[in-house]
């Protein structure tokens, strides 16, 4: 624990959907002197992403679903184009990585590699996602995808050069997606 944080009390909010804590601290200044902060915390769990790729084909998987925040921050449809994405659960960053891949793609990919790993929201969330690249082959495809029990989600196969496109244009806003999609256009892993 840091030496700079003390004092720390925690006041639940909201246990809903997942949890939702208010924390009083007092944090100690560079300067030796302290102050008192309140900070509105979120835990949703710690989660995986994956992005799908063919080299040979030129293209990714990504999928398009119905997301409410973004709905209510100002996109119309709420329909957002993203790598698929889970909670671990109880899972190994892994075991969620490939388990998300089959449930909202149905590829169930054979090589994975991770990346990296990343708080994505960290002024309000505790959530930290890792990162996966897999390489697919259509013969991998097993099952339709679109995600279970209450998803809705379409599977999306597009050129590479057109989703690095769309981040450019707007057509493409999730944060995790494009991280991935950078990764691959940095590493060369298209070329």
């Amino acid at each position: 624990m840091s030496s700079r944080v003390g004092n720390i009390r925690k006041e639940l909010l909201s246990d809903n959907w997942y949890v939702l804590n208010k924390y009083t601290f007092d944090l100690k200044r560079k300067n030796g002197g302290c102050v008192e902060q309140v900070r509105e915390v979120y835990d949703r769990g710690n989660g995986a992403t994956i992005l799908l790729y063919n080299r040979t084909k030129g293209s990714v998987v990504l999928t398009n679903q119905f997301r409410m925040p973004t709905y209510v921050n100002g996109n119309s449809s709420g329909m957002l184009l993203e790598a698929c994405a889970g909670l671990l659960d109880d899972d190994l960053p892994e075991q969620c990585a490939r388990r998300e891949a089959i449930e909202e793609t149905g590829f169930q990919v054979s090589e994975v590699k991770k990346v990296f790993e990343a708080y994505m929201s960290p002024g309000g969330v505790t959530e930290l996602i890792h990162f996966f690249i897999a390489e697919y082959q259509d013969n991998e495809r097993h099952t339709a995808g679109g995600g279970i029990e209450d998803e809705d989600i379409e599977v999306v196969e597009l050129p590479f050069s057109e989703a690095i496109a769309m981040i450019a244009d707007g057509r493409l806003r999730d944060g995790k997606t494009i991280m991935l999609l950078q990764y691959l256009q940095i590493h060369r892993v298209m070329e």
